[in-house]
């Protein structure tokens, strides 16, 4: 699948901002990146780096008055999600290194406490990528997906407790199921071709049967078109951009995605 997505932000800045945004797909194993634009007005000193999970990230410090960024790129990208009944769980010792970290619990998904739900969640499931897809089930038909109903993030605690989410929350509390069964999970975030209604979009991703697996409880069956922007533990990590400051909020903001 090869779509053209965007990104146009606004905002009214009253004293200088710095900003880091995550704005920028990258190519890798899941989706190839033919072209891109970033635009940023008025113009700005921008400076790149890549985060500890591999994100490309890009700071700047924006000046007072109207500050607006366009992105834009086209991505190719898989028509489907891969499914794998019967993957098998990977066992602690044999993780890699770069995985282990998606093991503990984070601001966001307290793992800690959920080893009791999970495992009545999962009971009779083989053990890998079966319990997951338990998971991703049990939260599509208990956690009502509302769009809009929040935002700022809420850990998979107030997930559970309030039965209601928008997709980071149920994502949220399908990371800390999974990692309470010792099964490594990651947020992602990103977009979604033919999301309704068309915002950006997160979901999670667990490592079964040596690689990293897609699941969506917000979505039915396994739609393709994800693009991703970045990865982490939770929400904190992927945020498209964070401001250090007074509270600047985008006075317009559009995505699109459009298949090509």
């Amino acid at each position: 699948m090869r779509l053209k997505i965007s990104c146009n932000l606004k905002f009214e800045i009253s004293t200088p901002t710095p900003f880091i945004l995550m704005l920028r797909p990258r190519s890798g194993s899941q989706q190839w990146v033919e072209q891109q634009e970033y635009e940023i007005k008025p113009g700005t000193p921008v400076f790149e780096f890549t985060d500890d999970y591999g994100n490309l990230c890009q700071r700047l410090i924006a000046q007072c008055g109207l500050f607006a960024i366009s992105t834009s790129s086209v991505v190719v990208t898989s028509d489907y999600s891969d499914e794998a009944y019967g993957a098998e769980f990977v066992e602690i010792q044999n993780l890699p290194d770069s995985v282990l970290s998606y093991l503990l619990p984070s601001r966001y998904c307290e793992s800690d406490c959920f080893n009791e739900l999970a495992v009545h969640i999962t009971q009779g499931q083989l053990l890998g990528y079966n319990q997951v897809a338990a998971i991703t089930n049990w939260l599509r038909s208990t956690i009502s997906y509302i769009p809009g109903s929040n935002n700022e993030p809420l850990s998979a605690i107030q997930v559970n407790n309030n039965g209601y989410g928008v997709c980071r929350d149920l994502a949220h509390l399908g990371i800390a199921l999974c990692r309470s069964l010792s099964i490594p999970a990651r947020i992602v975030v990103g977009y979604l071709h033919n999301l309704q209604p068309m915002d950006m979009h997160a979901w999670f991703e667990a490592y079964i049967g040596n690689r990293w697996y897609t699941f969506d409880a917000t979505q039915l069956g396994s739609p393709g078109g994800y693009v991703i922007l970045g990865l982490g533990k939770d929400a904190a990590d992927v945020a498209v951009f964070n401001q250090f400051g007074p509270s600047v909020f985008p006075i317009e903001q559009q995505v699109r995605v459009e298949q090509i």
